[in-house]
């Protein structure tokens, strides 16, 4: 059977979904109770969600630069780039995994950056804990790494990645 993917903007009925595929992968994330995500949603460029089928899928949230946003990740970029959308979190729902929502969700962030103007996408991926996945998964979609950082005092190091969103 063939996929039918949208991706659309998040509405407040999918905000249980998002809030529950956020804590179930909590550990490679950052905590988001609903007064945060409501924060993450005001400061956002796009809070979207995929259906698979009409079914809830994943959800991405990517913020423009010059938002008060206390990410390390996300002031690192501020530091280094004067104009990029940030992919704050990407999470597909276990059961929709390999079934392209990331490549699908990514392209959009990149066809939203090139209609507004913005050269640079970025984004982090765990490398303490290691993620090969991810990191294979970012090569492919166009991605470098243009930094490092250890974060959450010391527990996790990311590799800072960029993209050009026509590329």
């Amino acid at each position: 059977m063939a996929k039918d993917i949208v991706i659309r903007n998040a509405r407040p009925e999918d905000y249980d979904f998002i809030l529950k595929v956020n804590e179930v992968n909590v550990e490679v994330l950052s905590p988001m109770p609903m007064e945060r995500m409501l924060w993450l949603k005001e400061m956002s460029d796009m809070f979207v969600v995929a259906e698979v089928n009409g079914e809830l899928a994943a959800f991405l949230i990517a913020i423009r630069e010059g938002q008060p946003y206390d990410s390390e990740n996300y002031v690192w970029f501020s530091e280094k780039y004067p104009q990029f959308l940030y992919i704050d979190r990407i999470v597909i729902d276990e059961p929709f995994r390999a079934a392209g929502l990331g490549r699908a969700l990514y392209q959009a962030v990149k066809d939203r950056a090139i209609g507004t103007g913005v050269k640079v996408v970025t984004c982090e991926v765990d490398t303490i804990p290691y993620n090969e996945t991810s990191l294979k998964f970012h090569e492919a979609m166009g991605f470098a790494e243009v930094g490092q950082q250890v974060i959450r005092g010391g527990e996790i190091k990311v590799s800072l990645q960029a993209a050009l969103a026509d590329e």
